[in-house]
């Protein structure tokens, strides 16, 4: 449903004949295309693209910007995804010439500057986590859990023990049980008790000798911190298995507490939300690895080792999982990564977390007097609301709210995330946000709640789009544009 005055697209502005670039002539010489190029990769036609001009092209896609919602002109509440604001600092030195220029194919002692960093940054993330061996090649959270598994089936393969099965908590991350399927293991949901955390009876039920990983995410997408860790850790290694931490809130104990402490064996870092990296738009990402010792023969290869004063690429590794990346992995993400743990330092890093906690403590305060918030009146770095009440009294559901927020110039909630929790609403402030933002959030739900039903159905009313059909997009996307389409 549009609200205004639809903007066109491409196509919709294209005119026969228009350019925006010129490009030399084809230098491949006449009827030759065809016995350089197998007949399969030749198309029959040229692609259907629209002729603009430049400026015509500039302007659709700066009045097209002036439409989202980003971190850099809204509060991006985004609990568990997290769009927190990142230092420019780090993208205007990830940017110079002597990082974003180097080759890869360049040879090692050309590149010496560049394999130091990623070694400082490999030992950097070996102490934050608790485990010695690191991997940076994986290209994104998900790719690093699924990384980490394929590290872990290659250990059980090598030491000959016949593991299938990962144990997944029913409030994890959806990507859990997907890298575990992909990675050829067989996903068990292990259920949660009333307070939020992992049931160990359910847990010991499910345990056995082809127990393979436990998956944990800790603190948990509640945002509660599951202090049975120690004990589940215990549980999973007395069994034979491994323990993985899904590192997407380690924002929330950062400096604090190390995974390889309470018991992980493996663990992924987003750097777009521990550190700072981009995040959104589809890329590039990272998502590195920590592992413990005895799992660190299997990690992909290359690594970067340290040879007295110089520095290398490290292939020889017969048990390696091989690459999961080319090269070292996306290396701007961690330039960025490593530029924001140096500028923290221990302490600093400390503080981020503790002003993460800080800021999620202090906005639920505020919205649990008219949102209620299921599991606790404390929380780390996020924490569940819920819409249920608003539901049942008046027949407003979360995406309702959710959409009202976009009319306050304020980007929407997690909605429906945790599954366990109804009319679920995960709000995550993040460590950047100030008192003053927190407070006009708050207010703006308030206020949301106290409007008028009829309002809240038909929300967003500003914006471009008010309520696409969301399901219906996912599943049958437009892939390609027909002038007998509507706009």
């Amino acid at each position: 449903m549009r609200n205004q005055q639809a903007t066109k697209l491409l196509f919709e502005l294209s005119k026969p004949g228009c350019l925006g670039a010129r490009l030399p002539a084809c230098d491949v010489p006449v009827g030759s295309i065809e016995t350089l190029l197998p007949a399969e990769a030749l198309a029959a036609a040229p692609p259907p693209l629209p002729e603009l001009s430049e400026p015509d092209l500039v302007r659709h896609f700066v009045n097209l910007s002036t439409l989202n919602m980003s971190v850099d002109t809204h509060f991006y509440p985004l609990g568990s995804c997290t769009m927190k604001y990142n230092p420019k600092r780090n993208e205007r030195i990830a940017s110079r010439p002597e990082w974003a220029d180097v080759h890869p194919y360049q040879p090692e002692e050309t590149v010496q500057g560049m394999l130091q960093l990623l070694f400082e940054a490999q030992e950097m993330l070996a102490e934050i986590a608790g485990l010695p061996g690191v991997s940076l090649q994986p290209a994104a959270g998900a790719h690093g859990e699924l990384t980490a598994l394929l590290t872990a089936a290659a250990y059980f393969r090598d030491t000959r023990q016949d593991r299938r099965t990962v144990l997944v908590p029913d409030q994890a991350h959806g990507t859990n049980p997907a890298s575990a399927t992909a990675a050829g293991f067989q996903a068990v949901e292990v259920k949660s008790n009333a307070q939020g955390f992992v049931d160990l009876d359910d847990l010991g039920a499910k345990l056995d000798e082809r127990t393979a990983v436990f998956m944990i995410t800790n603190p948990n997408t509640l945002g509660l911190f599951d202090g049975q860790i120690g004990r589940i850790a215990q549980m999973v290694h007395e069994v034979g298995g491994l323990v993985y931490l899904d590192g997407a809130n380690m924002n929330a104990i950062l400096g604090i507490a190390r995974p390889g402490d309470f018991g992980a064996d493996m663990m992924h870092f987003n750097p777009h939300k521990t550190f700072s990296g981009p995040h959104g738009g589809g890329g590039p990402g990272a998502g590195p690895i920590a592992v413990g010792q005895k799992l660190i023969p299997y990690l992909p290869s290359p690594v970067v080792v340290r040879q007295g004063d110089a520095y290398r690429l490290d292939y020889d590794r017969p048990k390696s999982i091989g690459r999961v990346r080319s090269f070292v992995g996306n290396v701007g993400v961690v330039v960025r990564m490593y530029c924001y743990i140096l500028t923290h330092g221990p302490d600093g890093l400390r503080r981020v977390a503790e002003n993460a906690v800080l800021n999620a403590n202090y906005l639920l305060a505020r919205v649990k007097h008219f949102l209620a918030v299921p599991q606790g009146d404390r929380c780390m770095h996020e924490f569940v609301a819920t819409a249920s009440r608003l539901k049942a009294e008046h027949g407003v559901i979360a995406m309702d709210v959710a959409k009202r927020l976009l009319d306050y110039g304020f980007h929407a909630p997690t909605v429906y995330f945790p599954l366990i929790v109804r009319e679920a609403m995960m709000i995550e402030p993040t460590e950047t946000e100030s008192k003053a933002t927190l407070d006009a959030f708050a207010e703006a739900l308030f206020r949301i709640t106290e409007e008028p039903h009829d309002l809240l159905h038909d929300a967003p009313h500003t914006t471009l789009i008010s309520r696409p059909d969301e399901v219906l997009a996912a599943r049958k996307p437009v892939l390609a544009w027909r002038k007998s389409a509507e706009a």
